[in-house]
């Protein structure tokens, strides 16, 4: 085993290596594919959680072994000429490399291994470990050791990625109105009755049975309450309330929706997996532990969206204000609209607040979930919530932390209200204040990614959501 220090360099031992990197903290590793200026190509070069396999490198988690980025040179791209293996906190541990131990990259082959200890480092939250290079023709391996403060965010602007711009929406075509509904039945006296277009089995025999009368008689063939028109599906076009506690999208275009979220669908429908929403949503979501995770739905038909049998509401957004929201409440919204994941204002002194949420803006409709049936407070005073109970506010609202709990030997002793934070609005706006300090899916399974995506968490089923 050969070590190397910082700014060493030496051949590529083959054509085909792996590089582990291991710390005593968990970590994030990654590779980006570089060109000849020291950039990417596009975002597509990043290989890293959510995009593990590119040409030539693939990311494989190391389930506490160390992560490992594989690399086979003679596969990589001919504008390929870098290809940097970095590693970041992932925001579980401490906040930076001062605090964080030991890490070790390790660069393994059919020959002696080569071994880079990572040291000095203090206020940093990223960093590049080796870069594969080629240099007149051959391949080389060098230890870098550079840190960057502004974690894996910092590294993919370094080297080209923009996350923060997302890509335009594309327009979405005019709905097509559905058919218009059958009649209601003539007499009001008459159960609502649903026809199927087979032989009746439900009604009464008399004392002298005539032949069974063809189906388009009238004859109800069953009866039952759940065929009154409140149980009927909408026939309104767009993102619209299905009850109280799901939505129907009538499709003609695209939908974003919350991945897991489909309970049903009618038509030519498919589903596309989107991760969080964007390059840059997906770092944000990483470091912030905030985001939706989304599907792309595009087709023509009928779309049924639920989360955890939660309350759903619609929102209109007109452009003029954004909605502020945890990502846990989202469940869909039009193409139309774009988000992103900002740190919530003056929240930073609450470990427990939420301090990112996602923050959406443009026009269009959005439909959003509570547990329980919510109150919206018009913010014409100074207005207090929960921070796990405030779903949703105006962005142009501004927030900050109140510590309700005295400082006194109540709370040396441990005693408190329960109440120790609330978040504060004050300005011109909406807060949307739901009648639970859980989000949907349990304490977990608010921004959902990963395994934790969809409906809920873990400990969301330990908690019956």
């Amino acid at each position: 085993m050969t070590s190397l220090s910082r700014g060493e360099n030496r051949p590529l031992p083959a054509p085909g290596v792996a590089v582990t990197v291991s710390s005593t903290t968990s970590l994030d590793v990654s590779a980006l594919l570089l060109g000849e200026n020291g950039a990417v190509r596009s975002d597509a070069d990043l290989i890293f959680f959510n995009n593990p396999v590119g040409p030539g490198v693939e990311y494989r988690h190391g389930r506490g072994a160390g992560d490992v980025v594989a690399i086979d040179t003679t596969a990589l791209p001919a504008d390929v000429s870098t290809v940097v293996v970095t590693a970041s906190l992932d925001g579980s541990g401490p906040t930076t490399f001062a605090g964080a131990g030991q890490l070790v990259a390790t660069v393994t082959s059919s020959g002696d291994p080569l071994t880079f200890e990572v040291s000095g480092l203090t206020t940093e939250a990223a960093l590049v470990c080796v870069e594969v290079y080629r240099r007149n023709g051959a391949w080389k391996v060098r230890a870098v050791g550079q840190g960057y403060d502004d974690g894996l965010a910092g590294i993919a602007t370094a080297f080209g990625i923009d996350i923060e711009d997302e890509p335009a929406p594309a327009p979405t075509p005019p709905p097509v109105a559905p058919p218009t509904p059958p009649p209601a039945p003539s007499s009001p006296a008459a159960a609502p009755t649903y026809s199927a277009p087979t032989q009746s089995y439900a009604a009464a025999a008399p004392s002298s049975p005539p032949p069974s009368p063809p189906h388009n008689q009238g004859v109800p063939p069953m009866q039952s309450e759940l065929f009154a028109p409140q149980f009927a599906e909408s026939t309104e076009p767009g993102i619209q309330k299905q009850g109280s506690k799901m939505a129907k999208v009538a499709l003609n275009g695209d939908v974003m929706a919350r991945t897991g979220s489909m309970v049903a669908y009618q038509g030519d429908l498919k589903f596309e997996a989107l991760g969080a929403g964007g390059i840059g949503n997906m770092i944000r979501q990483r470091l912030s532990g905030e985001g939706v995770p989304l599907m792309k739905v595009v087709g023509r038909g009928d779309l049924f969206l639920a989360n955890a049998s939660s309350d759903v509401h619609l929102i209109d957004l007109d452009g003029s204000d954004g909605l502020t929201i945890n990502g846990a409440n989202v469940l869909a919204f039009e193409s139309t609209l774009s988000y992103t994941i900002g740190r919530v204002q003056g929240a930073a002194a609450a470990s427990n607040a939420g301090l990112f949420n996602c923050v959406f803006t443009g026009r269009g409709r959005i439909a959003i979930t509570t547990d329980g049936t919510p109150v919206v407070l018009n913010v014409d005073q100074p207005t207090f919530a929960d921070p796990q109970a405030a779903v949703a506010w105006s962005s142009s609202l501004r927030t900050g932390v109140k510590q309700n709990d005295s400082f006194n030997l109540g709370t040396l002793i441990g005693r408190s209200t329960g109440e120790r934070f609330t978040l504060s609005f004050s300005g011109q706006g909406f807060v949307i204040v739901q009648p639970s300090e859980l989000p949907p899916g349990g304490m977990i399974g608010g921004t959902g990614a990963g395994e934790q995506s969809g409906v809920g968490g873990a400990l969301g089923g330990l908690l019956g959501r």
